[in-house]
C-alpha cells in the first residue's frame, strides 16, 4: 500500500521557495521566501515539511563545517558548494574538477570528497563593507 502525501499550501510555497532560490536555504530563509505566498506561515512548519521532504527525497541537507544545515532540491548531482562571507548565503558550485584527486597515497582508494568554498558573492564583492 502507497503511502499517501499530503500537498499543502505551505507545502507547495515551501518548495516553491527552494525552486526559485536555486540554492541551498537554511530555514529561516525558507520561512522568509514562503512566507510572501502564505500568509502566517510558521517555522515550526518550515521543519516539519523540510523533514517530510527529505523523506520524499524532494529535499537533500547540505552540510556546513560548524553550521546548522541548509537544504536544497534533490537529484542535483555531485557538486560543491561557495559560501559568502558577508551575506552567509550558500551557492552551488557546479560539476567537480577534482579527479584524480592530487596527492592521493598510493594503494589509496577514494570512495567520496567534501569541498567548500568561502569567500564573498558577486552581490557582496560589489557593495561596500
Amino acid at each position: 500500500m502507497a503511502i499517501q502525501v499530503r500537498d499543502t499550501r505551505q507545502k507547495k510555497a515551501i518548495r516553491a521557495a527552494f525552486s526559485s532560490a536555486a540554492r541551498p536555504l537554511s530555514p529561516e530563509e525558507a520561512l522568509q521566501e514562503a512566507a510572501a505566498h502564505v500568509r502566517g506561515i510558521s517555522v515550526a512548519t518550515i521543519y516539519r515539511n523540510i523533514h517530510a521532504l527529505i523523506a520524499e527525497s524532494w529535499l537533500s541537507p547540505v552540510e556546513i563545517p560548524g553550521e546548522p544545515a541548509r537544504y536544497e532540491v534533490a537529484g542535483k548531482g555531485h557538486h560543491h558548494h561557495f559560501q559568502c562571507e558577508r551575506c552567509d548565503r550558500i551557492y552551488d558550485l557546479p560539476g567537480c574538477t577534482l579527479q584524480p584527486i592530487p596527492g592521493l597515497p598510493g594503494g589509496f582508494a577514494l570512495t567520496g570528497h567534501e569541498l567548500f568554498l568561502y569567500g564573498l558573492c558577486a552581490a557582496c564583492n560589489q557593495s561596500p563593507a
